[in-house]
Order: C-alpha cells, then sequence, then structure tokens
C-alpha cells in the first residue's frame, strides 16, 4: 500500500474509539524519506492536543540524546515518528499514562514499516516498543535491554529508556547510558543527516 494512503487510514481510524476517554486522534510522522525511526510507547497528553510527536518534555530530552534542535527534529524527512501506539491512551488515576493499546500495532505496525524501506535505524524507545520489536531478544527488562544496546545494531535497532522525567532517576543510576550509548546515537543521527 503506498504510504500516503496508508497514512490517511491511519489518520481515519477509530478502533480504539470506544476505549478511549476523548476523541481520537492519531500522531503519527513519517515520509518516504524517514531513515530514522523513533518508536515509543504512544502519545501523551502534550502531544495529543498539539498533533506533533514528542512536543513535551520527554521530546526536549530526547533530542538532546540525538544531539539535534527542535527545529531540525520537525523539519528533516528523514526523521520519522511512529509509536506502538497512535492515539493518547488516556492517564492513569494512579500516574501516567496508561499503557499503548496492542490493538493498534496490530492493525498498523507491519503495513507501516513495510512502507518506510529506507529506514535504518529505528529507536527503541521504552520496553512496550523494545519488546514488540525484540521479542526473545528482550532481556529480563529494560534496564538489562539497553545495557545490551551493542547486542542490536546489526539489526538496525537501537534500544532507549523513555526520556521521561521519571527516568530521571534511572539516568543517575546508570551513567554508563549517556556515557556510552547517547554518544553512539549522536553519531549515528549526525551520519543519517548528513551534518
Amino acid at each position: 500500500m503506498p504510504l500516503d494512503v496508508l497514512l490517511a487510514e491511519i489518520a481515519a481510524c477509530r478502533a480504539c474509539a470506544p476505549y478511549l476517554p476523548h476523541t481520537p486522534r492519531p500522531v503519527v510522522r513519517v515520509s518516504p524519506e524517514t531513515r530514522l525511526l523513533i518508536c515509543g510507547q504512544a502519545p501523551g497528553r502534550l502531544v495529543h492536543e498539539t498533533g506533533l510527536p514528542f512536543n513535551d518534555p520527554s521530546g526536549v530530552r530526547l533530542r538532546d540524546w540525538m544531539g539535534i534542535d527542535r527545529e531540525t527534529f520537525y523539519g528533516r524527512p528523514e526523521i520519522g515518528v511512529a509509536a506502538m501506539a497512535f492515539c493518547f491512551p488516556g492517564t492513569n488515576p494512579k500516574g501516567g499514562d496508561y499503557p499503548p493499546p496492542p490493538r493498534c500495532a496490530a492493525l498498523w505496525r507491519k503495513p507501516l514499516l513495510a512502507a518506510l524501506p529506507k529506514v535504518e535505524l529505528t529507536l527503541l524507545v521504552g520496553s512496550y516498543a523494545q519488546a514488540w520489536a525484540l521479542g526473545e531478544r528482550m532481556k529480563a527488562n529494560m534496564t538489562d535491554t539497553v545495557a545490551a544496546w551493542r547486542d542490536h545494531i546489526e539489526a538496525g535497532v537501537l534500544p532507549l529508556p523513555h526520556p521521561s522525567w521519571r527516568n530521571t532517576g534511572w539516568l543517575r543510576r546508570n551513567p554508563w547510558f549517556e556515557a556510552e550509548v547517547a554518544p553512539y546515537l549522536r553519531r549515528r543521527v549526525a551520519g543519517i543527516l548528513g551534518t
């Protein structure tokens, strides 16, 4: 299926409408030129309201890890964002957002990836994306999976923690991430963008 047709179908999707506390607003940002695909879990409230992926404090941290500014993130067609679920799943009263509903990935993930043949590197942001993409190759937890990042480079994927403020403590406890993984990511992004 051509990418423009697929994106129109995704934009019109209402498969999760009965389960959401708001009108679905699928947020996916890819192009035929996408070479770096960012796969998180699902849009947050600010992303739902604006329609821009990672248009929140998590995006600020992610762009820092990538070594790029906001203009580059949204302005370069080589960078695409397609989470495990395209709609904001709602806020859990116990804190944080609900997990991405699996029906979205079941409906759209394989056709979307098939329509993006130029992707060289996929960032698996958080455990939901890692579990879907890595399957049995995922380690016992997100920390171990990210620590084994070198094992996945040949497959064109890089597991990352979620850049949420909730993971600030994780980053402090795991200084190897910003010492080893972030510099590698910056080099790869620079290479993909030709900067």
